[in-house]
């Protein structure tokens, strides 16, 4: 089955997205601390998921991907830290 967009099926060009207002509204929507906080809190759930699971297959290739996505949450966590007013 062919899959059509909504343009697509109603006949009408698509309308580009503006994403400007887009961000100027969330930006309204949300306090300039509260969003920083919220990145950390969902990097810091990323991180949990990724201690939880194991590598795909007992190779080396699929241990070193698992490590390396490890390693990117330590430094995502490492720089949110800091943002939020951690010492360095």
């Amino acid at each position: 089955m062919a899959r059509r967009t909504a343009a697509e099926a109603t006949g009408s060009k698509p309308v580009p997205l503006d994403l400007q207002t887009m961000r100027e509204t969330a930006a309204r929507l949300l306090s300039e601390d509260a969003v920083p906080r919220a990145c950390a809190l969902a990097c810091v759930g990323e991180a949990r998921m990724r201690l939880r699971l194991e590598p795909s297959n007992g190779t080396l290739p699929a241990a070193v991907a698992h490590a390396q996505k490890l390693a990117r949450s330590v430094r995502a966590l490492a720089d949110h830290y800091v943002t939020l007013g951690g010492e360095q």
